[in-house]
């Protein structure tokens, strides 16, 4: 949770968000100073346990360099440019690693082989989590499942009814389209229906967390944000991703406590976290939900 730059959901002023993803899961810069004596000494780690085959290739989309970790062979992309240290980045793409220009090869060499347990623990987790988002693939047909305010709901597709109509036995929801129809208009129609639904419960619990830590919402907007599941301004404009509709209510509860602090702190001091246990004592747990629980993919 982090001051964040202006994107697409975001206003041109202070605001605070809520990520998906852990800091230390989501790619980050690590910088190693070139030549140092510790990179020079260092010698391969053994990989880590997490990694499936001992002779996996890893390999950047981009990749102009390998380099042999433990048992394992990396291709990485390697870019030069006007900087003081050696670093390394690694995302869904790969290892990327940057180097200022004077560096030879073999200090590049060297400060790899000193991360090579980070490196190797990042790329598993990397491919862990490309596994997950995979099998939370969405086959859009008739029958397919997916999660709707924490529980299974299979997606029916039935040309008699007109729209979309939710049924709790069997928990279900009849998608106006026919059986033949293509995967796209499906998903359409379900997210429609799905954002729908998201903002008139959003709009119910901000009434009610608003109410119960003095606050005053001036706008509240439905966010497709990839990286957060909400934002708060000091202007009083509160963001919050339709997908959290795939939570149980006690998770979407927690994210909406918490952007609403925000309007009464905005930080993440000790403060603010006395102003969400006010309202919720027990959010350390539902904030464990909210990382540990699985989002349809969509694209």
């Amino acid at each position: 949770m982090r001051r964040t730059r202006r994107d697409e959901d975001d206003p041109a002023h202070s605001q605070f968000s809520l990520p998906m993803f852990d800091d230390d899961i989501a790619p980050l810069p690590t910088p190693v100073p070139a030549g140092s004596h510790d990179a020079a000494a260092a010698v391969a780690a053994p990989a880590a346990a997490r990694v499936e085959s001992p002779h996996r290739l890893f390999r950047h989309l981009r990749s102009n360099r390998e380099v042999k970790l433990g048992a394992h062979l990396i291709g990485y992309e390697l870019k030069r440019g006007r900087r003081r240290t050696i670093g390394f980045v690694i995302g869904h793409e790969g290892l990327a690693v940057s180097a200022p220009r004077w560096v030879g090869q073999g200090e590049i060499d060297q400060a790899l082989q000193a991360k090579a347990r980070w490196i190797l623990r990042k790329l598993a987790d990397q491919k862990e989590r490309l596994d997950r988002l995979e099998a939370a693939r969405v086959d859009w047909r008739d029958g397919t499942a997916l999660p709707f305010l924490g529980a299974p709901m299979t997606v029916r597709l039935d040309p008699c009814v007109t729209g979309a109509l939710f049924t709790a036995q069997p928990r279900s929801l009849r998608v106006g389209l026919p059986l033949q129809a293509d995967p796209v208009q499906i998903r359409d129609a379900v997210q429609g229906w799905l954002q729908r639904q998201a903002l008139a419960l959003f709009e119910q619990r901000c009434g009610f967390y608003a109410v119960q830590l003095g606050v005053m919402i001036r706008r509240l907007r439905l966010s497709s944000a990839q990286t957060r599941w909400g934002s708060a301004s000091a202007d009083g404009t509160v963001r919050l991703n339709w997908r959290l509709i795939h939570f149980a209510l006690p998770t979407i509860d927690y994210v909406v406590a918490h952007e609403l602090a925000h309007l009464r702190e905005m930080n993440h001091s000790p403060a603010f976290w006395e102003v969400v246990r006010s309202v919720m004592p027990d959010f350390e747990h539902r904030r464990g939900s909210l990382r540990d629980g699985q989002v349809p993919v969509y694209d």
